[in-house]
C-alpha cells in the first residue's frame, strides 16, 4: 500500500522543525552571550554596554533605594522600555512580529542571572586577573553575538532600538549603534551620580571601553569564519529523526 504525503504537510513539518532548530541554536547563542557579559561584570573593570544600566540599578536595589531586582530582572525592564521606545519612534512602521523581542529579551535576562550565578565562583584580585576576565568576557560575548546574528530571528531589543533610530533618522546603522551605546553608558553614569554621588567605575570603566572596541572588532573578524554554523543551521537530519521518534514514542506510550 502506497501512502501519499501531501506536499504542503511536508513543508509545514519542515518549517516547524526548522523553527525549533533555529531557536534552539538561538538559545545556545544567548547563553554564550550572557556568559560573556557575566565574565565582564565579574572583572570589576566595567561591564559590557548592554548591561551597564541593569548592573548599576541592581546595585541601587541593594541599598533599598530602588526595587531589589537582580541584574537579569532589571534587564527585563530595560528591554521592555527599549521595545516601547521602538514603537514610539516607528509607530505604524513597527511590525508586530518585533514584539518577539520581548521574549528574546526575557530569555536573555533569565540566562544572565543563571550565568551570574555560575560565574560567582570566579573570584580573584589584581589587575592581571581582572584584565584576563574582561578579555575572556569580550571574546565569549563576541562569539555569542556572531552566532546570534546568524540565527536569523528577530534582533535583541538593544539592536532593535538601533534599527529604529536608523529607519527614523536615516543615520547609518554603524553610527546609530555608536549613539545608542553612548546613550546607554551616559545614563548608567548619571544613575551612579544620582544614587551614589560618584562614578561607579566597576560598572562603567575601562572594561566598558574595551568591550565597545574589542567586541565589535572580534565579531567582524569571526564573521568570515562562521560557515560551519551556517551549515549547522541547515543540516538537521539527526534532529528531525529525534523529533519524529520522540513524537512516536509519546503517542505509543499514552495510547
Amino acid at each position: 500500500m502506497i501512502t501519499l504525503v501531501h506536499p504542503e504537510t511536508t513543508i509545514t513539518k519542515d518549517k516547524i522543525i526548522s523553527f525549533f532548530w533555529q531557536h534552539l541554536l538561538l538559545l545556545l547563542s544567548l547563553f554564550i552571550m550572557t556568559f560573556g557579559v557575566s565574565l565582564s561584570v565579574r572583572s570589576n573593570l566595567g561591564s559590557s554596554v548592554i548591561s551597564t544600566i541593569p548592573f548599576v540599578m541592581s546595585l541601587v536595589g541593594d541599598t533599598g533605594k530602588a526595587p531589589g531586582l537582580t541584574i537579569g530582572e532589571y534587564t527585563y525592564v530595560m528591554n521592555f522600555l527599549l521595545v516601547g521606545m521602538q514603537i514610539l519612534i516607528l509607530r505604524r512602521r513597527f511590525h508586530l512580529v518585533q514584539l518577539f523581542q520581548l521574549v528574546i529579551g526575557f530569555v536573555f535576562g533569565f540566562l544572565l542571572d543563571i550565568n551570574m550565578w555560575l560565574t560567582s565562583v570566579f573570584t580573584g584580585d589584581g589587575l592581571i586577573w581582572q584584565t584576563v576576565m574582561q578579555l575572556m568576557g569580550c571574546l565569549v560575548l563576541a562569539v555569542g553575538i556572531s552566532l546570534e546574528i546568524r540565527c536569523g530571528s528577530v534582533t535583541m531589543p538593544g539592536e532593535g532600538i538601533t534599527v529604529a533610530v536608523t529607519k527614523a533618522s536615516g543615520i547609518p546603522f554603524a553610527k546609530a549603534k555608536i549613539l545608542v551605546d553612548i546613550s546607554l553608558v551616559v545614563i548608567a553614569v548619571a544613575l551612579g551620580y544620582v544614587y551614589f554621588g560618584q562614578w561607579q567605575w566597576h560598572v562603567v570603566g575601562i572594561g566598558t571601553l574595551i568591550a565597545m572596541i574589542f567586541v565589535g572588532a572580534t565579531v567582524r573578524f569571526l564573521d568570515p569564519h562562521m560557515e560551519w554554523f551556517d551549515r549547522l543551521m541547515h543540516c538537521r537530519p539527526g534532529f528531525r529523526r529525534y523529533v519524529y521518534g520522540l513524537a512516536k514514542y509519546i503517542y505509543r506510550r499514552f495510547n
